[in-house]
This record gives C-alpha cells, sequence and structure tokens, in this order.
C-alpha cells in the first residue's frame, strides 16, 4: 500500500466521466487511497451517460468513503493536510475558468484552493469544447500559476470539434506522480 493519498475531483464533462472513473479505479488497484471529490452538477445530475446515483454509488465502492461534494465538506482538505496531491478529472471549461479566477463556489474548486494553500500539487485532466477558443487563456493563465500540472492533452476530434481538447486519462497516474517531484509530465500537448 502506498502511503500517497489522491484527492480525486470529478466536474460535469458528462461523457468523460466513465473514462476517469476507470482511472479511479486504477489507482485504487495501484495501492493508492483517493479522496472522491464531486461538483454539484456531476453529483445531482443524470444524462445519457448515467445516472448520478449510479456514479456516486459506485465511487463511493471504489474509495471505500463518502464523496465530499459541498463547500462546507472541502475546505478541510488543506487545514487537515487529507491529500498529497489535488486531482481534477474532468476538469470542465467552467472549473477552469473559476480556478483561473480564485473563484470558489463549489466542492471541487473548494478541495483546489484549500489543497494549493499548503503549496501541494494540483493535477487538471482537462475535458472541454472550448479549449482552443474561450478556453485556452484560461489554461494559459493556470499554466503560470504555481504547483498546477496538467494531464497531457490532445484534441478529440479535429474534424467535428475543431476547438475542443480532452486529457488522454491514461496518464492521469503518471502526472499526478511526476507533480509529486514538482515535475510537469511531458509533452503536455500530444
Amino acid at each position: 500500500m502506498s502511503n500517497f493519498t489522491f484527492g480525486y475531483a470529478m466536474c460535469g464533462s458528462f461523457c468523460t466521466l466513465r473514462q476517469s472513473i476507470d482511472q479511479m479505479k486504477k489507482i485504487v488497484a495501484d495501492g493508492y487511497h483517493v479522496v472522491p471529490i464531486m461538483s454539484p452538477m456531476s453529483y445531482t445530475t443524470d444524462t445519457r451517460f448515467g445516472k448520478a446515483k449510479d456514479f456516486i454509488d459506485e465511487i463511493e465502492q471504489i474509495c471505500g468513503r463518502k464523496i465530499i461534494h459541498t463547500i462546507v465538506g472541502a475546505e478541510p482538505i488543506g487545514p487537515k493536510k487529507m491529500v498529497d496531491v489535488m486531482i481534477v478529472c474532468p476538469c470542465t471549461g467552467n472549473t477552469l475558468a473559476k480556478l483561473a479566477n480564485s473563484i470558489t463556489d463549489t466542492a471541487v474548486t473548494m478541495a483546489v484552493k484549500s489543497h494549493l494553500r499548503n503549496g501541494g500539487p494540483v493535477v487538471l485532466a482537462i475535458a472541454t469544447n472550448d479549449a482552443l477558443s474561450g478556453s485556452a487563456k484560461n489554461i494559459g493563465q493556470v499554466a503560470n500559476y504555481k504547483n498546477i500540472y496538467f494531464v497531457p492533452m490532445k484534441q478529440d476530434d479535429p474534424e467535428k470539434k475543431p476547438t475542443s481538447i480532452i486529457a488522454d486519462f491514461n496518464y492521469v497516474l503518471p502526472a499526478a506522480l511526476e507533480s509529486l517531484e514538482g515535475k510537469q509530465l511531458q509533452p503536455i500537448f500530444l
């Protein structure tokens, strides 16, 4: 069993939740502890990709603990030094914009803020349709922040969605481990 504990925050990129949960399973299977965190949208919204309750039940079973899904629940993450690395997977354009502008109005943004107060690494797995348009400035802005790292990413469908980018979720754990060494996993863009 590893001594590392990962905060694993999930936002409302519903089409990527299954891929994210699969990575969470691998992290736990590799012996790491995981503290699950969900944004209000991902915690409460049923979509064509699945029912919120089914995702919640599966995540809590994988992690062996309840999901943090409120600002009040997420605030102690920093003061109690609950995690070594904070992973945001998927990180939507909405959450990215909030992080770029220091807006703390969800469990995910509070978890990141609370963890950053200790100088711990935060790893973002971007999944947004406007990464190469409206969200591009926010990617650039947070890339300049201390202790922010990215999961390597690529265009997911250049023909049909030319501004869309998605992290390659297979690199979530390697990116998190590199961040513990103060390093960005390369290349950032695949």
